[in-house]
Protein backbone atom coordinates (compact mmCIF):
# COMPACT_ATOMS: atom_id res chain seq x y z
CA UNK A 1 0.00 0.00 0.00
CA UNK A 2 3.21 2.18 1.17
CA UNK A 3 4.62 1.66 -2.52
CA UNK A 4 1.27 2.23 -4.41
CA UNK A 5 0.79 5.52 -2.84
CA UNK A 6 4.18 6.89 -2.99
CA UNK A 7 5.46 5.10 -6.71
CA UNK A 8 1.85 5.60 -8.01
CA UNK A 9 2.34 2.35 -10.49
CA UNK A 10 -0.13 2.76 -13.75
CA UNK A 11 -1.02 -1.13 -13.71
CA UNK A 12 -0.65 -3.87 -10.44
CA UNK A 13 -1.16 -7.50 -10.68
CA UNK A 14 -2.95 -8.25 -7.26
CA UNK A 15 -3.40 -11.02 -5.11
CA UNK A 16 -7.25 -11.37 -3.67
CA UNK A 17 -6.47 -14.03 -0.90
CA UNK A 18 -3.57 -12.10 1.27
CA UNK A 19 -2.55 -12.72 4.75
CA UNK A 20 -3.71 -9.88 6.68
CA UNK A 21 -5.18 -7.38 4.45
CA UNK A 22 -6.66 -8.90 1.12
CA UNK A 23 -6.73 -7.55 -2.03
CA UNK A 24 -10.27 -5.70 -1.95
CA UNK A 25 -8.78 -4.71 1.85
CA UNK A 26 -5.67 -2.80 -0.24
CA UNK A 27 -7.84 -1.03 -2.38
CA UNK A 28 -10.32 0.00 0.18
CA UNK A 29 -8.00 1.76 1.66
CA UNK A 30 -5.98 3.01 -1.16
CA UNK A 31 -7.39 6.96 -1.70
CA UNK A 32 -9.28 6.56 -5.35
CA UNK A 33 -7.44 9.05 -6.80
CA UNK A 34 -4.66 6.65 -6.28
CA UNK A 35 -5.91 3.68 -7.32
CA UNK A 36 -4.00 2.16 -10.51
CA UNK A 37 -5.66 -0.10 -12.74
CA UNK A 38 -5.72 -3.67 -11.46
CA UNK A 39 -5.33 -7.27 -12.74
CA UNK A 40 -6.55 -9.18 -9.86
CA UNK A 41 -5.02 -13.07 -9.38
CA UNK A 42 -7.32 -15.79 -7.51
CA UNK A 43 -7.43 -19.22 -7.31
CA UNK A 44 -11.10 -20.16 -6.77
CA UNK A 45 -13.24 -17.61 -5.67
CA UNK A 46 -16.38 -17.75 -8.32
CA UNK A 47 -18.35 -14.75 -7.02
CA UNK A 48 -15.16 -12.31 -7.48
CA UNK A 49 -14.66 -14.04 -11.17
CA UNK A 50 -18.06 -12.71 -11.83
CA UNK A 51 -17.81 -9.60 -10.38
CA UNK A 52 -14.73 -8.90 -12.60
CA UNK A 53 -16.20 -9.73 -15.34
CA UNK A 54 -19.10 -7.57 -14.73
CA UNK A 55 -16.89 -4.66 -14.46
CA UNK A 56 -14.27 -5.62 -16.95
CA UNK A 57 -11.79 -5.79 -14.99
CA UNK A 58 -9.23 -8.39 -16.31
CA UNK A 59 -8.06 -11.25 -13.49
CA UNK A 60 -5.72 -14.03 -13.58
CA UNK A 61 -6.87 -17.67 -12.50
CA UNK A 62 -4.24 -19.91 -10.48
CA UNK A 63 -2.33 -21.34 -11.72
CA UNK A 64 -1.36 -19.87 -15.02
CA UNK A 65 1.54 -19.69 -17.92
CA UNK A 66 3.94 -16.85 -18.99
CA UNK A 67 1.50 -16.81 -21.98
CA UNK A 68 -1.65 -15.87 -19.81
CA UNK A 69 0.20 -13.32 -18.26
CA UNK A 70 1.47 -11.82 -21.19
CA UNK A 71 -1.92 -11.25 -22.77
CA UNK A 72 -3.35 -10.31 -19.34
CA UNK A 73 -0.01 -7.28 -19.80
CA UNK A 74 -0.73 -6.54 -23.48
CA UNK A 75 -4.86 -6.10 -22.41
CA UNK A 76 -4.35 -3.63 -19.84
CA UNK A 77 -1.75 -1.64 -21.01
CA UNK A 78 -4.31 -1.43 -24.21
CA UNK A 79 -6.91 0.05 -21.74
CA UNK A 80 -4.76 2.32 -19.41
CA UNK A 81 -4.17 3.83 -23.56
CA UNK A 82 -7.28 4.23 -24.49
CA UNK A 83 -9.27 5.22 -20.95
CA UNK A 84 -8.64 7.61 -17.83
CA UNK A 85 -6.92 6.45 -14.54
CA UNK A 86 -10.49 8.19 -13.37
CA UNK A 87 -12.62 5.66 -15.50
CA UNK A 88 -10.49 3.24 -14.25
CA UNK A 89 -11.04 4.16 -10.28
CA UNK A 90 -14.82 4.08 -10.56
CA UNK A 91 -15.05 0.48 -12.36
CA UNK A 92 -13.01 -0.64 -9.42
CA UNK A 93 -15.11 1.30 -6.66
CA UNK A 94 -17.75 -0.37 -8.30
CA UNK A 95 -16.64 -3.50 -7.66
CA UNK A 96 -15.94 -2.80 -4.09
CA UNK A 97 -19.01 -1.46 -3.48
CA UNK A 98 -21.23 -4.85 -5.52
CA UNK A 99 -18.74 -6.79 -3.26
CA UNK A 100 -19.82 -5.56 0.01
CA UNK A 101 -23.91 -6.24 -0.93
CA UNK A 102 -22.97 -9.70 -2.21
CA UNK A 103 -20.73 -10.96 0.25
CA UNK A 104 -21.31 -15.03 -0.11
CA UNK A 105 -19.54 -17.75 1.99
CA UNK A 106 -18.70 -20.82 0.33
CA UNK A 107 -20.27 -24.31 0.68
CA UNK A 108 -17.28 -26.27 0.58
CA UNK A 109 -13.38 -26.20 0.42
CA UNK A 110 -11.05 -27.43 -1.90
CA UNK A 111 -8.26 -29.47 -0.62
CA UNK A 112 -5.44 -30.91 -2.81
CA UNK A 113 -3.97 -34.03 -1.33
CA UNK A 114 -2.00 -36.51 -3.32
CA UNK A 115 -2.65 -35.77 -6.67
CA UNK A 116 -6.15 -35.54 -5.70
CA UNK A 117 -9.20 -32.87 -4.78
CA UNK A 118 -11.35 -33.18 -2.21
CA UNK A 119 -13.97 -31.25 -1.96
CA UNK A 120 -15.13 -30.98 1.95
CA UNK A 121 -18.79 -29.48 2.94
CA UNK A 122 -18.37 -26.79 5.94
CA UNK A 123 -20.93 -28.49 7.55
CA UNK A 124 -19.07 -31.16 8.43
CA UNK A 125 -16.33 -29.52 9.56
CA UNK A 126 -15.95 -29.77 13.84
CA UNK A 127 -13.05 -27.42 13.94
CA UNK A 128 -10.23 -25.40 12.74
CA UNK A 129 -6.53 -25.06 13.99
CA UNK A 130 -3.64 -23.19 12.93
CA UNK A 131 -0.84 -25.62 11.19
CA UNK A 132 2.15 -23.38 10.00
CA UNK A 133 1.22 -21.86 6.71
CA UNK A 134 -1.63 -24.22 6.81
CA UNK A 135 -4.85 -24.84 8.79
CA UNK A 136 -6.10 -28.69 9.71
CA UNK A 137 -9.73 -29.40 9.47
CA UNK A 138 -10.99 -31.99 11.60
CA UNK A 139 -14.76 -33.70 10.51
CA UNK A 140 -15.89 -36.80 11.94
CA UNK A 141 -12.38 -37.81 12.89
CA UNK A 142 -10.39 -37.31 10.55
CA UNK A 143 -8.11 -34.15 9.72
CA UNK A 144 -7.40 -32.69 6.35
CA UNK A 145 -4.48 -30.10 5.79
CA UNK A 146 -5.55 -26.78 3.67
CA UNK A 147 -2.78 -24.06 2.38
CA UNK A 148 -4.20 -21.22 3.93
CA UNK A 149 -3.77 -18.94 7.05
CA UNK A 150 -6.12 -18.78 9.72
CA UNK A 151 -6.77 -14.99 9.08
CA UNK A 152 -7.36 -15.54 5.20
CA UNK A 153 -9.81 -18.59 6.20
CA UNK A 154 -11.67 -16.81 8.90
CA UNK A 155 -12.33 -14.16 6.48
CA UNK A 156 -14.44 -16.47 3.84
CA UNK A 157 -16.21 -18.36 6.90
CA UNK A 158 -19.86 -17.60 7.75
CA UNK A 159 -19.30 -15.82 10.93
CA UNK A 160 -23.19 -17.10 12.56
CA UNK A 161 -21.80 -20.58 12.09
CA UNK A 162 -17.93 -20.51 12.89
CA UNK A 163 -16.70 -18.60 15.56
CA UNK A 164 -13.01 -18.10 16.34
CA UNK A 165 -12.46 -18.81 20.61
CA UNK A 166 -8.55 -18.76 20.31
CA UNK A 167 -5.18 -17.82 17.63
CA UNK A 168 -5.12 -21.06 16.41
CA UNK A 169 -8.81 -22.21 16.99
CA UNK A 170 -11.87 -22.03 15.20
CA UNK A 171 -14.97 -24.25 16.04
CA UNK A 172 -18.51 -24.77 14.15
CA UNK A 173 -20.80 -23.85 16.47
CA UNK A 174 -23.55 -26.72 15.46
CA UNK A 175 -20.59 -28.55 17.01
CA UNK A 176 -20.67 -27.43 20.26
CA UNK A 177 -22.51 -29.57 23.17
CA UNK A 178 -21.07 -27.37 26.40
CA UNK A 179 -19.30 -24.51 27.32
CA UNK A 180 -17.58 -24.41 31.26
CA UNK A 181 -16.44 -21.16 32.52
CA UNK A 182 -12.54 -21.76 33.31
CA UNK A 183 -10.67 -18.62 35.16
CA UNK A 184 -9.43 -15.44 33.95
CA UNK A 185 -12.65 -15.29 31.44
CA UNK A 186 -11.62 -18.74 29.42
CA UNK A 187 -13.88 -21.43 28.71
CA UNK A 188 -13.96 -24.90 28.11
CA UNK A 189 -15.73 -26.39 24.50
CA UNK A 190 -16.70 -29.89 24.13
CA UNK A 191 -17.80 -30.68 21.39
CA UNK A 192 -20.12 -33.26 20.05
CA UNK A 193 -17.69 -36.13 19.26
CA UNK A 194 -16.08 -35.57 22.93
CA UNK A 195 -12.76 -33.16 21.60
CA UNK A 196 -12.32 -30.50 24.41
CA UNK A 197 -10.76 -27.30 23.68
CA UNK A 198 -9.61 -24.16 25.52
CA UNK A 199 -10.60 -20.77 24.52
CA UNK A 200 -7.98 -18.04 24.44
CA UNK A 201 -8.60 -15.13 27.19
CA UNK A 202 -9.10 -12.50 23.93
CA UNK A 203 -11.75 -13.95 22.94
CA UNK A 204 -14.06 -14.18 25.68
CA UNK A 205 -16.84 -11.52 24.10
CA UNK A 206 -16.81 -14.00 21.05
CA UNK A 207 -17.49 -17.42 23.15
CA UNK A 208 -19.87 -15.80 25.45
CA UNK A 209 -22.16 -15.28 21.85
CA UNK A 210 -22.88 -18.75 22.52
CA UNK A 211 -24.94 -18.32 25.47
CA UNK A 212 -26.96 -15.31 24.14
CA UNK A 213 -27.59 -17.30 20.94
CA UNK A 214 -29.02 -20.64 23.09
CA UNK A 215 -30.58 -18.60 25.66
Amino acid sequence: MAAISKDRPDLVFLDVQMPELDGFGVLEQLDSEARPAVVFVTAHDKFALRAFEVHALDYLLKPFDSGRFKKALERARDRIQRQQTGELSHQISELLADLKTGVKHPERLAIKSGGKVLFLKLDEIDWIEAADNYVRLHAAREAHLLRETMNSLEKRLDPEQFIRVHRSRIVNTQRVKELRPLFRGEYDITLKDGTRLETGRGYRDRVQRLFTESS
